[in-house]
């Protein structure tokens, strides 16, 4: 099998376009074989393979590049508050809504750690009461 792609490479593409239009003609999977083999090997030097990759890659790294710079910016807008809906009533009344739930989670917070303060006060206070309650031990008992 070598040694048939070393011939056919030796005479060039037009003996690899013969061969596939040779096995179209015999047996169409055989052309299809023949084909798929030489798109997927680069022997037509075009697709992906070949010449024609590097402007494949270039292409789609630059078009991908440009997607992915819109998308963090628009992500970056959302998160800074900055997205608009595009009705300036909504906008303020989202942004005010915004503000206010903020705040009531800054004091929701502020009421937890006083709540935990006095549980902990709480604890310690009936610790103490529990170990001043308790009944000295005996210095001669064993």
């Amino acid at each position: 099998m070598a040694q048939v792609v070393q011939t056919l490479d030796d005479f060039g593409k037009p003996a690899w376009i013969a061969a596939m239009v040779l096995g179209f003609v015999l047996f169409w999977p055989v052309g299809l074989t023949i084909l798929a083999y030489m798109l997927w090997s680069g022997r037509m030097n075009c697709g992906w393979h070949g010449g024609g990759r590097g402007r494949w890659e270039s292409r789609f790294a630059e078009r991908f590049g440009r997607a992915r710079s819109r998308v963090e910016d628009e992500m970056r807008n959302f998160a800074r508050g900055a997205y608009s809906s595009g009705n300036k009533a909504f906008d303020d009344y989202r942004e005010a809504t915004l503000k206010r739930l903020e705040e009531e989670e800054r004091e929701f917070r502020s009421f937890l750690e006083r709540l935990r303060q006095a549980k902990d006060k709480s604890e310690f206070d009936q610790f103490m009461s529990e170990r001043r309650d308790r009944p000295a031990p005996s210095e001669g008992a064993v």
